[in-house]
């Protein structure tokens, strides 16, 4: 049976990416890091690893896959948002908001999209 063992995300600049997503999620990198390549993996605990590859393409306005992030309710969703902001991500100014959205899209300092899940009614 097959599993996912990493979700890769492309950037420009793997060491400004791994520190945003270092102290976005508390990750560490796995293996040491280098300027093309880095896997990041929980610092505590199980979860899933995300690696950072070095990438010329350009991000995706409307990305086929994203990374969701699990906040436990509105005020955790509202603090986390200021959080990842405040360490570089980028608030997204998306047109495809649904009325009662439990989400908010972010994006990484290279432009990748995010978002931040209200769990709360879930």
């Amino acid at each position: 049976m097959l599993r996912i063992g990493s979700v890769v995300l492309g950037v420009s600049d793997v060491p400004r990416a791994a520190r945003f997503w270092m102290g976005a999620l508390g990750y560490v990198p796995r293996d040491g890091m280098d300027d093309d390549w880095v896997v990041l993996v929980p610092s505590e605990g199980a979860g899933a690893q995300v690696a950072l590859m070095r990438s010329g393409t350009p991000v995706q306005e409307r990305p086929r896959v994203h990374l969701d992030l699990y906040a436990g309710d509105a005020a955790d969703q509202a603090a986390e948002v200021e959080r990842l902001v405040a360490l570089g991500a980028g608030r997204v100014d998306w047109d495809l908001y649904p009325d009662d959205a439990d989400f908010v899209v972010l994006a990484d300092p290279d432009g990748n999209r995010f978002c931040v899940i209200d769990t709360g009614n879930h």
